[in-house]
């Protein structure tokens, strides 16, 4: 691998020192002078093949654009003649020598600058050229997929000559096929395109009158319904990296111009052979675009790695951090190392108790002449007959807990236990006073008739 990028490089070595480029020398102006000069070394004679480029500024759309194919004179390196197009409109330059078509390398679109003259061009009539070509299917060039181009054989002269040009990148010569006539559609032949989806794509169609007769058409290289690739290989035409052909120029109305340089390779190859330095173009261009993609490789495998890491620690503290479920029968161990809480007295729940009676109560008692006492509605007593208890010893008779104190309480008919809350601390009570009445005397007691069926048990049988 490394004999192999060390051969291409010695390789391009030799094709910089024996390829060419071409400079604008002037700026572009309407119906001024138009010069440019060679640098490097190619082989004479050259040609420069002028292509209109986007639509026509002047009103109505009128074209008054030609295609403009200029050889070099006396095979100088030099060449300088009138530009026949009106300001603001755009156009791409294609310089050639005698070794094949585009091999002194192609601009992108330069933009023409305005001038006080404009009598170079008429500026109603629309211009056509001497014959048109055709593409089927119409008006598309989808990668990898075959097209039909065709003309009308009774407008032409000479043999037909078919150019492709990708502004700043590699023009090359279009092979002609095998003609055929076809019924509605002349004379023409089946073309694949090579060339890459997204591409910029200018058709150029000339015959025995020169490069250009038949016209241009611009088209965006489609990939299509079904993406075809197996055409495409390393020398496939394409745009080139770096700074354009033809030097420094304006590319736009407010005239910014292009960064400047040249570039070049000879590509006549991509259709129909291999030129050595256009393939060694490739193989560098080849080689960065690698370096570059090792680059952006690691970047994002660095990345990944990163937010993995991001994500298995943040799983591990989530899952140290998961709630235990909750044993009702055991205790939790946390919890012997927790201090138990106070227990204050003023959070303890007490009962409602009511208190003594500051004096003696005297009553009227029924027949038996007693008083009778009764507790609260919170918490009651037996209702028996004339008795009479203190408060003191009337304490709730609801069940008790461990921290009640038991006592009893004595009566006529017998003795009952009873159970109060400890108190904290004697708590001062509003004396109150309750008596039971029982005036009514005791309760009437109704008689009860029970119905029993006879025995029979006189019955006895006669003899």
């Amino acid at each position: 691998m490394l004999a192999t990028y060390a051969l291409a490089f010695s390789v391009s070595l030799a094709a910089v020192v024996s390829g060419y480029s071409f400079t604008f020398t002037s700026e572009p102006q309407q119906c001024a002078n138009l010069s440019l000069s060679i640098t490097g070394a190619g082989t004479p004679p050259y040609t420069v093949l002028i292509i209109p480029y986007g639509p026509s500024p002047l009103p109505n759309n009128i074209e008054a654009r030609t295609i403009v194919h200029q050889p070099f004179p006396d095979n100088s390196s030099s060449v300088s003649f009138q530009l026949k197009y009106p300001s603001t409109s755009q156009f791409v330059a294609v310089v050639s020598d005698s070794s094949g078509f585009g091999t002194g390398g192609t601009s992108v679109a330069a933009t023409v600058m305005s001038s006080s003259d404009n009598s170079c061009y008429n500026a109603t009539a629309n211009v056509s050229p001497d014959f048109n070509f055709n593409i089927d299917p119409p008006n598309q060039v989808v990668q990898c997929s075959p097209s039909r181009l065709w003309w009308d054989p009774s407008q032409v002269q000479g043999n037909v000559t078919f150019q492709g040009v990708i502004p700043g990148g590699q023009s090359f010569g279009i092979p002609v096929g095998k003609q055929s006539q076809v019924a509605n559609e002349g004379t023409g032949f089946n073309w694949t395109a090579s060339v890459r989806a997204g591409t910029t794509l200018i058709l150029v169609s000339g015959d025995g009158r020169g490069r250009g007769t038949g016209g241009s058409g611009l088209y965006n290289v489609a990939a299509g319904l079904y993406p075809d690739s197996s055409c495409l290989s390393n020398t496939s035409p394409s745009s080139t990296a770096g700074p354009p052909a033809g030097g420094s120029y304006p590319t736009d109305a407010s005239g910014d111009q292009t960064s400047g340089g040249g570039s070049h390779s000879s590509n006549v190859g991509a259709i129909v052979g291999t030129s050595v330095d256009f393939v060694v173009t490739r193989s560098s261009h080849l080689i960065s675009y690698i370096l570059a993609g090792g680059v952006v490789g690691g970047l994002a495998f660095a990345a990944i790695l990163i937010v993995a890491g991001f994500y298995i620690i943040r799983r591990r503290s989530s899952s140290s951090n998961k709630e235990r479920p909750v044993d009702l029968l055991h205790g939790d161990p946390d919890d012997n190392d927790q201090a138990l809480a106070p227990d204050l007295p003023e959070y303890r729940p007490e009962p409602f108790l009511a208190t003594e009676p500051t004096e003696p109560s005297t009553h009227p008692s029924d027949d038996a002449g007693r008083f009778s006492a009764a507790g609260s509605r919170y918490g009651g007593l037996s209702d028996r007959p004339g008795s009479t208890i203190s408060l003191s010893e009337m304490q709730s008779a609801r069940s008790g807990t461990p921290d009640r104190d038991t006592r009893i309480v004595s009566g006529p008919s017998g003795s009952m236990a009873t159970s109060s809350r400890k108190a904290a601390q004697p708590r001062h009570l509003r004396p109150v006073n309750i008596i039971q009445h029982e005036d009514a005397g005791p309760p009437e007691v109704e008689s009860e008739t029970i119905e029993l069926p006879p025995a029979y048990t006189n019955i006895r049988k006669t003899t």
